[in-house]
């Protein structure tokens, strides 16, 4: 009886250790499981999301939404940062009785607005300021002295960059020399206040990114750069116009955002439309973000929504949502 009952205790033992054994090993897959879920869920994007205020161009020109509680609505979209446009603002400058009084104005409630809803003032997009490519050095040098105030303007809002438009000849030769002069002058006087000038591809030669990349060779200074942006690569259109009409000439999309993107300081993530599965219709998204990191690019990407379809609301968080899942892919 006693060795009878020394073997059930010893197969009693084997048979609690094995089963000690086989839940030690579940618990320790399940953990594993459970990290790589959380890295699942954690993971984020190699880059901060923006939101570039033309994104609500149907909303603020209807005057559904006014221009001056652009932080609370990106605050609202869960944005970090914002980009604004300043042809929402230029009328109510230009028609006041002392216009530098009233840029003051508008700056400090903006500042104030973007401290109470805890967004950061990345960029200015500055438009209607003069051509800084032109072929007359007069009109080069009174659109450096129109763009200064929005130099002053960023560094007030605590922003890190200007854009500008480089407008001008059609002689790519003439376009390229005028073009180093204005951007080197205001390039010059931005670096006194710590702000970059950022060239984005427009249209006309500045979406030419390989023209593009020769003149920023040429400036050579540490806060002039590009912004790329996704889908401007319209050179010159069939009706002649500037923006209306269909596209004659274009640069070659991916090709001109991996020429552009050694000088950038801001991306500008452009969406039309998309379709069933989230993807955009018009542009490869994974096939552009890599590109983007492939470049070292960390800062900020800005959703520019200019679709037709979908609400101005619905097309940001679109873009928003594309971004952050083929952005967060490629942060594995």
């Amino acid at each position: 009886m006693k060795k009878l009952f020394s073997t059930s205790f010893l197969m009693a033992f084997m048979a609690l250790s094995l089963s000690a054994c086989k839940n030690s090993e579940q618990s320790e897959k399940n953990q594993v499981i459970n990290n790589q879920d959380t890295t699942e869920l954690s993971q984020e994007p190699f880059f901060k999301l923006s939101l570039a205020q033309w994104s609500l161009n149907p909303m603020i020109s209807s005057g559904e939404l006014n221009a001056m509680d652009f932080a609370q609505k990106a605050s609202e979209l869960g944005f970090d940062g914002i980009e604004y446009v300043t042809g929402y603002y230029s009328a109510m400058i230009k028609d006041a009785d002392d216009p530098q009084a009233a840029l003051q104005e508008i700056l400090e409630e903006l500042k104030a607005k973007s401290e109470e809803y805890n967004v950061e003032n990345v960029l200015i997009m500055v438009d209607g300021e003069g051509s800084l490519a032109s072929n007359s050095e007069e009109e080069r040098n009174q659109a450096v002295d129109n763009h200064k105030k929005w130099v002053d303007a960023a560094e007030f809002l605590g922003a890190q960059s200007i854009r500008v438009n480089l407008f001008g000849s059609t002689d790519p030769q003439e376009w390229k020399a005028n073009a180093v002069d204005g951007l080197r002058k205001i390039s010059e006087y931005a670096a006194q206040k710590n702000i970059n000038v950022l060239v984005e591809n427009h249209g006309q030669l500045s979406s030419h990114a390989g023209y593009l990349a020769q003149v920023m060779e040429e400036v050579n200074l540490p806060n002039c750069g590009t912004l790329p942006d996704f889908g401007n690569f319209c050179i010159r259109r069939e009706s002649g116009a500037q923006w209306s009409g269909n596209c004659a000439q274009e640069y070659p999309i991916y090709q001109g955002i991996e020429e552009m993107m050694p000088y950038a300081k801001a991306v500008s993530a452009k969406s039309y439309d998309f379709d069933e599965s989230g993807q955009e219709t018009k542009l490869d998204y994974e096939r552009i973000l890599k590109i983007v990191k492939d470049a070292g690019y960390t800062g900020y990407v800005g959703v520019e929504y200019e679709g037709s379809r979908l609400s101005s609301e619905e097309g940001i968080l679109a873009t928003k949502e594309l971004l952050i899942e083929e952005g967060s892919k490629l942060n594995k």
